[in-house]
């Protein structure tokens, strides 16, 4: 009986990632990093945004009193589906690393909805930019030597 109930439970912890909101089977096409590239700059995304191979006038004012960094490295992998959701949903996951400038009092995002405005296509192009900004800093090991075994050497008497 006990094995069935851990095979029960097994069963529908593995099962929540599998419902009808789960992200299983969510694919874009492939997008245009340079139209990206272009539409980053025609959505006002520069306001607020600094990004590698963007460049931005001298005279150029931000929104925030600090632009938000995209891209850049991490020790994990920045995926697709978080930066299309960083787009549409701004407020989803916000990192506790962004000054208190860029939410609001409720702590959301203060990023501007585009849902209205934003084409499907446009995203995805935005995104395909994006995404190689990303990089995956390899895992550093310490710097300890590994400790070795030592046996006291004997005295001679």
């Amino acid at each position: 009986m006990r094995k069935l109930l851990l095979a029960g439970a097994a069963l529908t912890l593995t099962a929540c990632g599998f419902g009808p909101e789960s992200p299983r089977g969510f694919s874009l096409p492939e997008g245009n990093p340079e139209k990206g590239k272009v539409l980053f700059s025609e959505y006002r995304c520069i306001d607020c945004h600094l990004v590698e191979g963007v460049e931005v006038s001298d005279d150029h004012e931000y929104l925030l009193p600090n632009a938000v960094q995209l891209g850049g490295s991490s020790g994990r992998v920045t995926t697709y589906g978080e930066l299309v959701t960083s787009v549409i949903n701004p407020s989803h996951k916000l990192t506790r690393r962004y000054p208190v400038s860029i939410t609001s009092e409720n702590g959301e995002s203060r990023m501007r909805n585009v849902n209205d405005v934003l084409t499907v296509a446009d995203l995805i192009d935005i995104v395909a930019f994006l995404q190689p900004k990303y990089k995956v800093l390899p895992y550093r090991t310490s710097d300890y030597r590994l400790y070795e075994l030592r046996i006291p050497e004997k005295k001679d008497d």
